[in-house]
């Protein structure tokens, strides 16, 4: 902003001074054509004076006549030894040398005057420049700090705000860029971590194998079950970390489509039935069975399975499951509530956290099901939380409308 006030101070500076000094330059000449026109009419009026003196005779008008005649002659003045380029008025040619020097005096300090302006705003634009140019080895050496007070209104301006940008862009791409590496490492961590259990009991499974070749044919079954199983577990971790990787790189595309709310919630619950029947839950549906929603049906059922798939874990045997849909001007609401071991106070805000493991996880839970879900949801223009208390635990998904 300072640099910015200096500038229309040039401005205004220079504007004033080129006025000023104009004026003076017209009251200069007007001033020389008032002295040269008083010292030729003194001359004329003592001729005058001196030709009635001698002639009285001569009229007025013959004098009027003879003034206002624009016949040239210098033959007379000739005879006396006046050419043609001297000053027939002797106070005019010292009063034109003296204008003369005032003038070439006057175009001297103007000069300087201008050239001064000129050379203080040019020495300013210089400081601007190696400022630049400071700025520019600061942000090659990763400091990002840019102080906004210096921008003008002039080119230098523009390049520094330009700058400014890029430097903006380095700098959150830098920030990005390092919370990508933390982001890698956790997650490199946290897959490690899963994959460790399962590929151990894997190993130790094939150990029993290979070292128990006599191992009893019903023995032998239950150890390659128990091989398969850990397979499709690492199998349903690693398809699941990459439909993740999917949506943190930005890659998913949504196909929406309208679809019926009711429609949509059959289908989760077939995906889910073989845990419901094994476990004797019941699960209750209520909603209007005409209310829609314009979403990516695939994904959304994806995400549902996974939260209806966590309620159904977590619930007690011969229990239930109410699920209420709802719609208004805003949004629609799906609630999915189980009554089973419920989610301490501890662990409800890391509910959604990738590979979290509360207090009441199932051995086999993975921690990837409700992250999952929750990116499927927010991606599509939705939202979901949960709440649980006395063993009465809710998903609240809602879908916005605009």
């Amino acid at each position: 902003m300072k640099n910015k006030i200096n500038f229309k101070k040039y401005l205004i500076e220079t504007f004033i001074i080129s006025i000023i000094l104009s004026t003076i330059f017209i009251f200069i000449n007007i001033y020389e054509y008032n002295v040269y026109k008083q010292n030729f009419n003194n001359k004329v009026s003592l001729i005058i004076s001196k030709v009635k003196d001698k002639y009285p005779l001569v009229d007025n008008n013959d004098i009027m006549e003879i003034l206002n005649n624009k016949e040239k002659t210098n033959d007379l003045f000739k005879e006396y030894g006046i050419l043609e380029s001297d000053s027939y008025i002797l106070e005019n040619k010292d009063a034109f040398n003296t204008f003369l020097i005032i003038n070439i005096s006057y175009l001297i300090i103007s000069i300087i005057i201008i050239l001064f302006i000129y050379l203080h705003y040019e020495k300013n634009r210089r400081k601007e420049i190696k400022e630049i140019t400071k700025l520019v080895e600061r942000i090659n050496n990763s400091d990002y700090q840019i102080n906004l007070n210096d921008l003008t209104e002039d080119e230098l301006s523009i390049l520094k705000n330009e700058i400014y940008k890029t430097t903006i862009i380095l700098k959150e791409r830098a920030e990005l860029s390092h919370q990508d590496k933390l982001e890698l490492k956790k997650s490199l961590e946290d897959i490690s971590h899963q994959l460790k259990t399962p590929l151990t009991s894997m190993l130790i499974i094939l150990d029993n194998l290979i070292d128990e070749p006599n191992m009893t044919k019903n023995l032998q079954e239950e150890f390659i079950h128990d091989l398969k199983r850990e397979v499709l577990n690492i199998n349903f971790l690693v398809q699941n970390l990459l439909k993740l990787t999917k949506f943190d790189v930005n890659t998913v595309k949504f196909n929406r489509k309208v679809v019926l709310v009711n429609n949509l919630i059959k289908e989760v619950m077939k995906n889910t039935a073989t845990l419901s029947d094994l476990k004797n839950i019941v699960i209750n549906v209520k909603g209007n069975k005409k209310i829609k929603l314009n979403i990516d049906y695939n994904w959304q059922i994806e995400a549902l399975t996974n939260i209806l798939k966590n309620c159904l874990e977590h619930s007690y045997n011969d229990s239930k499951i109410d699920i209420e849909y709802i719609e208004n001007k805003a949004y629609t609401k799906i609630d999915i509530t189980d009554y089973g071991i419920g989610i301490t106070k501890k662990d409800l805000p890391h509910i959604f956290e990738r590979f979290y493991q509360s207090e009441n996880a199932l051995n086999e839970s993975m921690g990837i099901g409700l992250s999952l879900a929750k990116s499927i949801i927010e991606k599509d223009n939705g939202r979901v939380l949960v709440t649980s208390n006395n063993n009465k635990t809710t998903f609240t998904i809602k879908y916005f409308k605009v």
